[in-house]
């Protein structure tokens, strides 16, 4: 077998419909995101990749032209590798360098370079972060997926899930369904306009910018309708209340036996009655009943550290127990190495006036107003 990562281990690339993509592992790389990422300036790419000696895996790539002569392609947690290959031993920087050089045909000509997410992690107490691509690849001023989440096992029962979080989760639990918060999954998206006015006070509590509502609204139209993917998704969205009140909400996704909490908010008011506890834990739970075996938090800061602007979300995140992971982070491949850099600066400018709205005192954020990002992408999908 030829070694693993260099370009001509990759026996060929064949362009295909984007329904090539419907059973990717990750709903990153299915066929609906390409179809959901469309709708918002990007051009999705799939392509049927012969890793030879292998076999065949699907691969979706997005890209988008953000000024003349400047495009950036992009593989959201990608590529996906055959069964029994593993990107260990240093080969993570020749899978990656390889595909992208096998790519570079199928893009734009001013494409200025490709960023991969790999998604191969490890997890945290057997070996810290996992293995970062080396050059010819570049670390990139930003992540755009998390690259530090934390991962539900929901094999065990209810009782034991409850065990494995932190005692004063389990007690917020029960204190919010005993001061009479009460959690519902609408059976349409009519919840998703609760959950946008709880995100957009969010976003001014928190400085942190969002997307329209036409935009969440997208998710759940592509996945009613994305008949060519297996395993289906099914998006959901939760609302946590009391007394009529809405006090937290959140659009959970579910594919296959992956779920993934992919959005969340919650009120000013009455904060002491811990809703977003309560709609967790029924989150959960209803995954769980659905067949899904594990629950992706998806996100959190990579420790837990007092200072960082995000620690209340390590908090709240790592006490429903569940392993915490690491992944290298996103990674750019130069084809165009000066409009990389420009880009690059670009982007780490805009990432840390981001981190400076989230370090702004709550009187003050909100008075601020949030621009739509110049850029589509999120830090979260």
């Amino acid at each position: 077998m030829r070694n693993a990562g260099d370009a001509g281990y990759i026996r060929n690339i064949t362009g295909k419909e984007l329904a090539v993509c419907g059973g990717a592992d990750s709903f990153l790389q299915s066929a609906m995101w390409g179809v959901f990422k469309s709708r918002f300036g990007w051009v999705s790419r799939a392509f049927l990749v012969d890793w030879a000696g292998a076999g065949e895996r699907s691969l979706l790539v997005l890209f988008r032209r953000f000024a003349r002569g400047l495009s950036m392609a992009y593989v959201p947690w990608g590529p996906e590798l055959p069964a029994g290959f593993s990107p260990a031993e240093g080969r993570q920087t020749r899978v990656l360098a390889g595909l992208a050089q096998k790519l570079r045909e199928f893009l734009p000509r001013d494409t200025a370079f490709i960023r991969f997410d790999p998604p191969w992690y490890c997890e945290e107490g057997t070996g810290g972060i996992a293995p970062p691509p080396g050059p010819p690849l570049k670390r990139a001023a930003a992540d755009i997926q998390p690259p530090d989440t934390v991962l539900l096992d929901l094999k065990p029962s209810p009782r034991e899930m409850l065990a494995a979080m932190k005692a004063k989760w389990r007690y917020n639990i029960g204190l919010a369904e005993k001061r009479g918060v009460t959690v519902s999954r609408p059976g349409d998206i009519s919840g998703l306009e609760v959950f946008y006015r709880l995100l957009t006070a969010t976003a001014r509590r928190d400085g942190i910018a969002v997307h329209s509502l036409a935009y969440y609204r997208s998710l759940f139209e592509v996945c009613r309708d994305a008949a060519g993917d297996r395993p289906a998704p099914e998006p959901r969205v939760y609302t946590a209340e009391h007394d009529g009140d809405p006090l937290a909400a959140a659009v959970v996704l579910c594919r296959g036996t992956q779920a993934t909490y992919l959005y969340g908010a919650s009120a000013d008011i009455k904060r002491n009655l811990m809703a977003p506890y309560a709609l967790q834990w029924q989150a959960i739970q209803d995954a769980k009943a659905s067949g899904c075996e594990t629950y992706d938090l998806f996100g959190i800061p990579p420790a837990g550290d007092p200072s960082h602007p995000m620690a209340g979300l390590y908090r709240f995140k790592t006490g429903f127990g569940g392993t915490i992971i690491h992944r290298s982070g996103s990674w750019d491949y130069p084809y165009k190495p000066l409009l990389r850099a420009f880009f690059n600066t670009a982007e780490d400018l805009r990432k840390k006036a981001r981190d400076r709205r989230k370090k702004t005192p709550v009187s003050a954020a909100r008075k601020l107003q949030f621009p739509k990002k110049s850029i589509e992408y999120p830090d979260k999908p």
